[in-house]
């Protein structure tokens, strides 16, 4: 009974191959996915286990599952955003209590216990030093795309292209292309039958929040919405330099653009550069296109950004500023502003250079205007 618990209830996977770093709830089924994964061997195929069979589907999406207690963790984790495991010191919360221990050892303690043998690299988890090695020291790319043989280091990754390239779910009215079986179900109830009465997962957004009135289709992304934007946690820092994130994607956007070297996707519009292909779409939507569709309440303003209107709206009409020069006595009502007050007017830089005249300025908005007043050149980018 306490092991069932501690499987099927606490999720511990204490058991870890160390051939893929993939993680176990106890020994036999650790040595039954090496035998048959690794060694190849097919001669104790006896269930949907060793089939590689996953006859257990979410209702919710599109996901599968070879165990039923798996099927039923994803649905109370991913669906329902229950969190059991709470950290005492930073109110951080997790699905499992392993992830929970991992956190407290690796953020609290800063403890990192896992060295790699070929550079000076540490990690805090032994999994992570498996994953480093193969992606880093041996440039594997074991997750190959089926449809054009591209290969990827992750099979996040490799999920990821599947769903912007090939775009395999097609609507028989329109013929539009989409990534997922679900975003094709939503597009045929919302806009070929006109349906309102969807479901979550269907289009319906049942989480509100009580602080802004922002509503999400899972509770899970209300509660990362109320961690990161209305109480600022930045709960992932980068391991390289000193800059800290409130998502881990966008701690992995920044690694890969800035530290790894990734190709960043240029506007055609402009010279202007970005880490993701959502984050350059919203640039030309916003900035090229004008639009603007989130309006302030309070005054009718309108903005092209949710999190452009929360800013708005708390320096505006809340008269907030949170964030305190520290050396004067100014205060802002955002970081960015902090930040570049402090850039120009206390260190002195001016990294915005005029191409005709090499005169610098300490905005981007200053070279503008002085380009556009001095050497009549515009960049209206319509």
């Amino acid at each position: 009974m306490l092991k069932h618990k501690k499987i099927f209830h606490e999720v511990f996977r204490d058991y870890l191959c160390e051939q893929c770093a993939k993680r176990f709830g106890n020994k036999r089924s650790l040595l039954s996915h090496i035998k048959t994964v690794h060694d190849g061997r097919t001669n104790f195929a006896s269930d949907s286990i060793h089939e590689g069979r996953k006859d257990f589907a979410c209702d919710r999406c599109e996901k599968k599952f070879t165990l039923k207690c798996n099927l039923i963790v994803h649905q109370k984790t991913v669906h329902e955003g229950r969190k059991y495991f709470a950290c005492d010191k930073c109110e951080n919360k997790f699905t499992v209590k392993r992830s929970l221990l991992v956190h407290i050892k690796i953020i609290h303690e800063g403890r990192k216990d896992f060295a790699c043998n070929r550079c000076e690299k540490k990690f805090g988890t032994k999994s992570s030093l498996i994953v480093h090695h193969k992606t880093v020291h041996e440039g594997r790319k074991d997750y190959e795309c089926g449809n054009c043989e591209k290969k990827f280091t992750f099979k996040s990754t490799l999920l990821v292209h599947h769903r912007r390239i090939h775009k395999d779910y097609t609507c028989d009215k329109c013929e539009k292309k989409f990534g997922r079986k679900f975003y094709l179900i939503r597009h045929q109830k919302t806009l070929h039958e006109s349906r309102k009465d969807f479901t979550l997962h269907q289009g319906r957004k049942d989480y509100a929040c009580n602080k802004c009135g922002g509503k999400f289709g899972q509770k899970s992304y209300l509660l990362l919405h109320q961690k990161t934007v209305h109480e600022g946690r930045k709960d992932y820092s980068c391991d390289k330099c000193e800059k800290i994130y409130g998502q881990k994607s966008h701690l992995l956007y920044h690694q890969r653009a800035l530290h790894e070297g990734f190709k960043k996707l240029a506007c055609d519009r402009c010279e202007k550069k970005f880490k993701g292909k959502r984050i350059l779409l919203m640039h030309i939507q916003t900035i090229h296109e004008g639009r603007k569709e989130h309006k302030c309440d309070e005054c009718e303003k309108k903005f092209g950004l949710t999190s452009t209107l929360l800013t708005h709206k708390k320096i505006v009409h809340e008269g907030r500023k949170d964030f305190a020069c520290n050396n004067c006595e100014r205060k802002w009502g955002s970081k960015a502003d902090l930040l570049k007050h402090q850039k120009t007017v206390h260190e002195g830089r001016k990294d915005y250079a005029c191409e005709e005249c090499e005169k610098k300025f300490g905005h981007n908005s200053n070279l503008l205007k002085h380009q556009r007043t001095v050497h009549d050149i515009r960049k209206d980018f319509a």
